[in-house]
């Protein structure tokens, strides 16, 4: 799943793995709010997963974060 994220994608999830939410990764990465959720969108289409959470997990299990 590496391949499939871009380097933006991949940063939203290494901060959600922080735990960061929407508003503290839009700080963190200076983004506005609706371009993290478009962003966390994306990587849960692309890593077929139901949310933040699974995503991470996915992520983890993976080696990818």
């Amino acid at each position: 799943n590496r391949a499939k994220l871009t380097p933006r994608e991949m940063d939203v999830l290494r901060l959600l793995a922080d735990g960061e939410d929407t508003r503290g990764i839009a700080f963190e990465l200076a983004y506005s709010e609706r371009t993290v959720k478009n962003l966390v969108h994306d990587v849960l289409v692309k890593m077929n997963c139901r949310n933040r959470a699974h995503a991470v997990a996915t992520a983890a299990r993976q080696g990818v974060i």
